[in-house]
Parts: C-alpha cells; structure tokens; sequence
C-alpha cells in the first residue's frame, strides 16, 4: 500500500500537508490546486497501472456533474473520473475533460460518445442528446429502457452497515447524510442511503429517529453535523453512527476527537466508498468499498460497445464490500 510520504514526493509538498490535506483539517492554508494534486496522487496511487495501447479512432468526451472545487469536496466522483481516464489512456483514446461550469463547451467539439459522471436532470439529458447518441451515465440510471448506465446498489450497501451495527449489539444508530439538488435546479434527488436507512431500522425495530442529520455530502458538513448531534442528544449520542459518505465519515471523526469521545469504544462509525484518504486518517475509517477504479473503466468499455453499434440499453451493477477498519468493532 502507499504511504502519505509516498504521495508527499510525488505531489512535491510536506508529509505533514498530506496528512492535514487527507485529514481534511480546516486550519491548513493550502491552494486548491495543491490539494487536488494531493488527492489525485493518492487516488492514482492506489490503482493498478496498465500499460498504454495504440491510439483507437474516435474520440470521447467525459462530463463530470460537479464543478473542479466541488470535486474537491467529495472524492467518490474525482475517482470515477480518474478510473475514465485510466481506461482511455490504457485504449489509447483520447478524452476531452468537462466540468459543471464549462460543460457547455460540449457543443463546440465534434466527439463519438459521452460518459457522463453524476446526476442529471430530464433536461440536462436531452441537451446532452443533442451532442451525441452515444451516452453512459455513471452513478444515476435516468432511464434504464434508453441509456446505458454504470450504477451501485446503494440500498444493499446501506443494509450492509446496518446488519453489522444489528449484529455487534448496537441499539441506537445515527445518521450522518447529504442531499443534493439538480445543477439546473429543478429538484432535490432523493438518497437511497438515507430512504434505507430509516425503512430498514424500522423494520428492525431499532432507534434511530431523532438520531438523524442531513447536510451536503462535505467533510465540512459532517463535522458541523456530529457537533449538532453531540450537542443535542448529550448522553444519549448513539453508539454508531452510519455516514452517507467518506467525506462526511472523516469531518464526523474530526468532530468527535475533538469532543474528547473515544471512536470506536464509546462511537463507531462507518462510511461509504473507500476513497484514498479513508485510509490514511485517524482512526482509519471503516467504509463501504465502492469499486470506483471498476465504474469507470466499465463506463469506458460500456461505451465502445455502443459506438460499436450496440442498440439495446445495459445498466450494469458494480459490487460493493464491507471494509472494517479502527473506527469502527
């Protein structure tokens, strides 16, 4: 496995800016860029390498539902990203990179397919379909009958966790989740992590109720919520805590260690997707594995299919596995 002094030479910067980079600390002045370069160091450095292929004909284009900064705060889709690229340098394809706020470039580029990262509204989709036919959309499925998607089985990952708290005797389990909205604004998306989370607990007859707080999916977010959470229920704070998200895990710890609350013996906690930093903070994070290196690389040959001459629609599940590491028994 890398090590934060492996990611501090290749990104050029301190072990102790790594460490207070992945640990999301809030007190370290550091630019964007240098803490994008920070993540993607580590996300490169936990994939397996292939070698290159001669350049294939065509050309691609890669969507990306967040803005650079956004993806800053939430790592799941910059690894995606990543694991697109991985795959279009190892088939020699050339990728163009768009982002939220430029992606209105897409129109000015003549390109064979499109992968699109994120979530999308029934509007953003018919505008994309007047660039190409050729569209995958990865982690949201907006119409499984037409378009190809590359998605995870979030109700099942969420019951994952829930199995676990069950099984090792915890009687109260809290939520920490986000939710997000549509980038033209049309609607709020429902989260299938927190839907599952309170429709599983009930059924289970376990309390969780009044232990639930919804933010955005940022390590800010987290930490901001678990102080809401300790501040409100006092002695009564559960014993587990489920986070929608490894960015919303890592500020919830913060949150936590900084309350003097010891993590896992008095709280457990565990996260979802398995980014890079999961292991690298303290304690280190038990999370969901996400296969996001996989999303993308299947993303990219899902694609060549269709430009191939494929017709009929896939939608591909990718697996997901339960990881328990320090903060949680």
């Amino acid at each position: 496995m890398a090590t934060i002094k492996d990611i501090a030479q290749i990104a050029g910067v301190s072990i102790a800016t790594v460490s207070r980079v992945l640990n999301y600390d809030t007190t370290l002045s550091v630019s964007d860029e240098t803490k994008k370069r920070i993540f993607e160091v580590a996300e490169e450095l936990s994939y397996k390498k292939k070698p290159a292929r001669k350049q294939e004909s065509g050309k691609i284009a890669l969507l990306q539902w967040y803005t650079e900064k956004e993806e800053l705060e939430d790592l799941y889709y910059m690894s995606i990203r990543l694991g697109v690229e991985n795959q279009c340098r190892h088939h020699g394809i050339q990728v163009d990179k768009y982002f939220q706020d430029n992606y209105g470039d897409l129109k000015e580029n003549e390109i064979q397919g499109l992968i699109a990262i994120g979530k999308f509204s029934k509007k953003q989709v018919s505008e994309l379909l007047k660039i190409t036919k050729n569209i995958v959309f990865v982690d949201t499925s907006p119409d499984e009958d037409r378009f190809d998607s590359i998605v995870i089985d979030f109700e099942r990952a969420t019951k994952k966790v829930l199995d676990h708290f069950i099984k090792k005797g915890h009687e109260k389990i809290g939520y920490i989740g986000g939710r997000e909205v549509f980038k033209d604004k049309t609607s709020i998306i429902e989260d299938p992590r927190e839907l599952t989370f309170k429709r599983y607990l009930t059924e289970k007859g376990v309390s969780h109720e009044d232990c639930m707080y919804v933010g955005t999916f940022s390590a800010d977010d987290g930490h901001a919520l678990m102080k809401k959470a300790i501040q409100e229920l006092g002695n009564q704070l559960p014993t587990a805590f489920f986070a929608a998200n490894d960015s919303l895990a890592v500020g919830a710890l913060r949150a936590l260690l900084e309350e003097g609350i010891s993590v896992p013996d008095r709280v457990n906690i565990i996260g979802v997707n398995d980014i890079s930093i999961s292991k690298y903070v303290f304690p280190s994070l038990s999370t969901v594995k996400v296969y996001t290196e996989i999303m993308g690389e299947t993303a990219v040959d899902t694609l060549l299919e269709r430009m191939a001459g494929r017709k009929t629609a896939k939608k591909i599940f990718i697996a997901t596995e339960l990881i328990i590491r320090n903060s949680s028994f």
